[in-house]
């Protein structure tokens, strides 16, 4: 049994909380969250529904990706990992996170712009959190593109062996 095989068990175990935990969330916290945030003042009131899409929306994602890792997981085991049904789980995770960023990125630039163009002077701080968030972000969007290119080529280098031997 190979540590990767090993490790399948107390992965799928914290996807699970993680899932549950976003689930909690969704539900219950980021409402919440989001309601009192406008009791303590007026002037993130008209951002509060955004904020709350947004949150959703970014959780329902992380979800998304969560599934698609148990399918890519149930491959690993059966040792079909190099098959292009792992493309598809790979291609849904990928185009899952580029919709995340784009969210995110939509949200920084709304947020910047109504930092920027309202009449009080305002913290440089946030936007430039935002900014590096969304960079951040970007990094991981083009290393799920790098990731995904790499696992075509070994696919396809599989098949070539296969068909070889």
């Amino acid at each position: 049994m190979s540590i990767v095989s090993r490790l399948v068990l107390p992965l799928r175990v914290l996807l699970v909380m993680v899932f549950l935990g976003l689930l909690v969330a969704q539900v219950m916290s980021f409402p919440g969250e989001f309601l009192f945030t406008t009791e303590e003042g007026p002037g993130m009131d008209p951002w509060r529904w955004p904020l709350l899409l947004f949150a959703e929306l970014e959780a329902l994602c992380l979800q998304v990706v969560i599934v698609c890792i148990w399918r890519l997981l149930t491959l690993v085991q059966r040792d079909r990992i190099f098959t292009p049904a792992s493309l598809r789980w790979v291609d849904v995770i990928m185009w899952t996170f580029v919709a995340a960023w784009l969210l995110l990125a939509a949200l920084a630039g709304s947020l910047i712009a109504y930092i920027y163009f309202t009449p009080e002077l305002r913290d440089p701080g946030t936007p430039a959190m935002l900014i590096g968030i969304t960079l951040i972000f970007a990094v991981l969007v083009l290393l799920i593109v790098v990731m995904r290119d790499l696992l075509r080529q070994a696919t396809a280098l599989r098949t070539d062996m296969e068909g070889v031997i």
